[in-house]
């Protein structure tokens, strides 16, 4: 966590005293909710695959994380004993154990549905109806629950992507493909209003106004920690996972964790929605201490998107510099022609293998030849069972699955 004791005496010589554990600790999940959209739009997912999975994995999961790990807290006592630490691990582990496997519920539940009964099937407009409200009945039956709705929305996304998207008519996926996109911009659209709003709230400001000192050093002070915390588990895990992979292949080099890094600087409305619902009450407040609290969340939002998010570009290409590629396949039929080589997982010789008329492709991946052809991994043995008991049942794309077996 962001918060410790050093760090509670720093705040309570600001003047915000009166603040228990819990609040720290609560700040901490506050500020540990990551943006990582800037960075994915600069990154080459072909250039870098395991960057760009690193990158995009963490911001897919860190903000429904953060969320559990806030609301575990709130349901502690102020003090922090062993017995609370027990109890929030348990809390924790609870909120992300259950809302997992409702998610992954419902989305084997969405393909079994459009899969094997009838209503669902040939009909373009049913299909993607129950695409959608399958995905949001997710959401509801998590918050009716009390579970995290976000990391369960995730988790049966995942599942539909693997199943249900496989089921459904090719113009069905079309549909559905655009209409999420929509959905997904006219809803990013509003939350960067809604922050642009909150932020020009002049309640919350005109609280903070007698002490601009104050609410400039919590800001300040929140951001180095944000930037030291950020650094600590970036470079450690990063180390830790090196030592843990043999293959240089999958080692983490030190300009791809100052990438991984940096991505994480960014704060979002996740982090903005989380601080108003700890140091507000409906939204509003008198109280000098949270209305600084609400505004330096805001200032590190803003600050962290504007000047980090324009600074993203220039890093990355300092960092990665980009892959001259030799030639480019241009004819589909030699393209095609290759496919049956790279499904068989041939052993290619060299980096580039020249194949008639002088045009040569890059040698696969290993991302690339671990889907194509698993070795004896966890991967592998999932994807067995995966192709003998779960597509049998739930349909699905690959190799192994018949081609037309989706509609019967």
């Amino acid at each position: 966590m962001l918060m410790h004791t050093g760090s509670a005496k720093l705040f309570m010589k600001f003047g915000l005293t009166f603040w228990d554990q819990g609040d720290f600790l609560a700040l901490g999940a506050i500020l540990s909710a990551t943006d990582t959209v800037c960075t994915l739009q600069v990154l080459n997912q072909e250039d870098t695959p395991l960057l760009y999975s690193l990158v995009f994995g963490e911001g897919v999961v860190n903000d429904a994380t953060s969320i559990v790990l806030f609301n575990a807290i709130q349901k502690f006592s102020v003090h922090v004993t062993p017995d609370t630490v027990m109890q929030f691990t348990g809390s924790f582990l609870y909120l992300f154990s259950l809302s997992t496997l409702l998610g992954i519920a419902v989305g084997l539940m969405s393909a079994y549905i459009i899969r094997e009964l009838y209503f669902g099937r040939h009909s373009t407009d049913r299909e993607v109806a129950l695409m959608i409200l399958m995905a949001y009945l997710s959401y509801v039956m998590a918050d009716l629950f009390q579970l995290s709705g976000i990391l369960t929305v995730f988790f049966c996304g995942i599942v539909m992507s693997h199943y249900t998207w496989h089921n459904i008519t090719e113009s069905s996926r079309v549909t559905t493909k655009h209409t999420f996109a929509t959905l997904s911009f006219i809803s990013e659209t509003f939350i960067f209003l809604y922050v642009g709003m909150d932020a020009l709230d002049m309640e919350k400001w005109k609280i903070v106004k007698g002490s601009p000192g104050t609410s400039v050093a919590v800001s300040s002070t929140l951001l180095g920690l944000v930037l030291v915390g950020r650094a600590a588990s970036v470079f450690s895990v990063s180390f830790l996972s090196n030592l843990a992979n043999d293959s240089p292949i999958d080692k983490i080099g030190f300009k791809q964790q100052v990438t991984i890094w940096w991505a994480g600087l960014m704060r979002g409305a996740v982090s903005v929605a989380l601080a108003y619902n700890k140091f507000t009450s409906s939204g509003h407040t008198q109280r000098p201490k949270n209305a600084i609290m609400i505004t330096s969340t805001i200032t590190i939002v803003l600050f962290s998107n504007v000047v980090f998010g324009l600074l993203t570009k220039p890093l990355v290409r300092l960092m990665l510099q980009p892959r001259e590629e030799s030639s480019e396949i241009s004819s589909p039929k030699s393209s095609s022609a290759l496919l049956p080589l790279l499904a068989n997982g041939q052993d290619l010789a060299s980096e580039l293998d020249s194949v008639g008329g002088g045009i040569s492709i890059r040698r696969p991946s290993s991302l690339t030849m671990l889907i194509t052809k698993p070795t004896s991994t966890v991967h592998y043995y999932w994807r067995k069972f995966d192709n003998a008991v779960m597509r049998p049942i739930f349909g699905g794309g690959g190799e192994e699955s018949p081609p037309n077996d989706i509609l019967h």
